[in-house]
């Protein structure tokens, strides 16, 4: 398998930015711009950035390391397997649907609860899951980073994300939903037409051999070559004529078997009809083999669990897995600050004061922990260790295999865990060295007052410059509204950055989501482009044509 290194990527954004700081006279804002210098980064101040990074943001990494290997854990329970090949089978004929459907729903979770480095979790069961329904590693960087990425462009009620434009700009957390629920379902619909387009102009099926069991039911299973059908040797005949016959006979025969026994389609699994599915039973008799052929690369293995011979109840492993997608659901939803629900404060208060002959149980047991809705990616460790567990006991394995387990998971989520480090390093450069606030003003100074033209540079530009949009807002709202002191325009303006920056995180070296799904799946970076600038070009000009209606209205 081929390697395509993103650190080049990310490493060269960083050089790129210290470089700037050499080159960019750095400014310095305090309401107004008062002072301008060279504050220029060295060796020395890199390092010592990529410490503060690790300070600051190391947990995300540490996250990102932690769910590899739980993924590692679970590779090691035969039920994991069982329970992904029964989800396929579940789906076949169906799975561009199931795949639209899991694009929606990441997208209006990332939108809703801004979490999209939290949703990392589901992104290597994800990733298992849409190859073997038969799509290739990209369609499958499109539904998970892809449709985080669209959730951004559409953030509603992702009150931590949007915090400090709201309050830079004195709006509500309900200012222009609606317009964002409107981009987002546009963004949406792109996305999934542009992805499904993909998947029609390449081969995204893989091969699979379908072999009917004693009660005729199609099993699903990955085989890499079609089986062969042996025939036994006819007879020999005395007489020329006899002989003629039975070869004849022969021949015909053999052509019979092979087409009951193989079936060929086409790479579209939308093209399947029911006739055919029908067919493909009957030819499964007598535990007959259908083969479907696919051009879907071998190391797309890589990130499947191996096959296992031993069958086990998947039910545990349902359970977990959704105590699991319900625990982040309900941790991190913005209960308090959308929607002033303080339920969870007060009962997560009780349980910390419950005492028991006067001692604090809970509290001394578990130490302090947050209420639902303001949990940092950390606060999964523990409840998902614990889940894990949960899992080793009930399916009997040993600890030495579960540690191998968690130990080769870790080992696999390395790359994207550092990743994350050294785009958090830039966001430290380019804070510590503020010259992207030049060329703000030199963007802005282009026009008086708010120009859909001028925001959108400048929001493209804070993109690419900071891998976290609060941090995005913190750098470019301050002095854009003392320069456009018109409030009338600035809900329009939250829009427009907040769009324009999920937008530029579909192409930015400095995209979180982007470039650890990208070092996951082991995808260029140049390739990624390719596939998806026409998709950025679309989405674009929608989002400027609605928002120069709101302009107009």
């Amino acid at each position: 398998m081929k390697k395509h290194n993103t650190f080049k990527v990310v490493l060269g954004t960083l050089l790129v930015f210290a470089i700037l700081s050499w080159i960019i006279p750095a400014a310095y804002f305090q309401g107004t711009l008062q002072d301008q210098g060279r504050v220029q980064a060295g060796l020395f101040d890199v390092f010592n950035y990529s410490l503060t990074s690790l300070s600051y943001f190391g947990h995300y990494a540490l996250y990102v390391i932690f769910v590899g290997g739980l993924y590692g854990v679970l590779n090691k329970i035969p039920a994991y397997r069982n329970l992904l090949d029964a989800m396929v089978k579940k789906v076949y004929g169906k799975e561009k649907v199931v795949l639209s459907v899991i694009m929606v729903l990441f997208a209006i979770i990332v939108s809703v609860y801004g979490i999209e480095i939290e949703m990392l979790l589901f992104v290597p069961f994800l990733v298992s899951f849409i190859l073997m329904m038969g799509f290739d590693k990209m369609v499958a960087a499109l539904a998970v980073a892809g449709s985080s990425l669209v959730g951004i462009t559409g953030y509603t009620y992702a009150y931590g994300k949007l915090s400090v434009l709201l309050q830079l700009l004195g709006l509500d957390i309900a200012s222009d939903v609606y317009v964002k629920a409107m981009i987002l379902l546009v963004g949406l619909v792109l996305l999934i037409f542009n992805t499904l387009l993909y998947i029609s102009k390449n081969d995204t099926t893989k091969i699979t051999e379908i072999k009917a069991d004693k009660k005729k039911d199609a099993k699903v299973e990955e085989v890499k070559v079609a089986t062969k059908v042996e025939e036994k040797p006819a007879a020999k005949k005395t007489t020329k004529k006899t002989t003629t016959k039975t070869t004849a006979a022969k021949k015909a025969t053999s052509k019979t078997a092979t087409k009951k026994t193989t079936t060929k389609t086409t790479t579209k699994k939308a093209s399947t009809s029911k006739a055919s599915r029908k067919d493909n039973k009957a030819a499964a008799k007598d535990d007959g083999v259908i083969v479907v052929k696919t051009n879907l690369s071998d190391d797309a293995n890589a990130f499947i669990p191996a096959p296992v011979e031993l069958k086990q109840k998947v039910w545990p492993m349902v359970v977990v897995l959704v105590l699991a997608t319900v625990l982040v659901l309900m941790a991190f939803f913005p209960w308090s600050s959308s929607f002033a629900l303080d339920w969870f404060e007060v009962a997560s208060q009780k349980v910390a004061e419950f005492e028991l002959f006067g001692f604090p149980l809970f509290g001394k047991l578990f130490g302090t922990f947050q209420a639902f809705g303001g949990w940092q990616c950390y606060d999964l460790f523990f409840p998902l260790s614990f889940l894990a567990l949960i899992l080793v006991l009930i399916y009997k394995v040993k600890l030495s295999d579960a540690l191998e387990g968690f130990g080769q998971g870790a080992k696999k989520a390395l790359a994207p865990a550092g990743i994350i480090f050294v785009i958090y390093t830039i966001l430290v450069l380019v804070t510590y060295h503020p010259f992207q606030t030049n060329l703000y003003a030199a963007v802005l100074g282009l026009s008086k007052g708010f120009n859909i033209a001028t925001t959108t540079i400048v929001a493209f530009f804070a993109g690419l410059f900071n891998g976290d949009i609060s941090y995005a807002f913190q750098s470019v709202v301050p002095y854009y509204v003392s320069v456009v002191t018109n409030t009338d325009y600035y809900s329009t303006i939250g829009v427009l950055f907040q769009a324009v920056y999920g937008i530029t995180m579909f192409v930015a070296p400095t995209s979180v989501i982007l470039m650890t799904t990208l070092a996951y799946l082991d995808i260029p970076y140049t390739k990624w482009l390719a596939s998806i600038w026409k998709f950025v070009v679309e989405f674009l000009v929608i989002v400027l044509i609605v928002v120069g209606i709101l302009v107009l209205l």
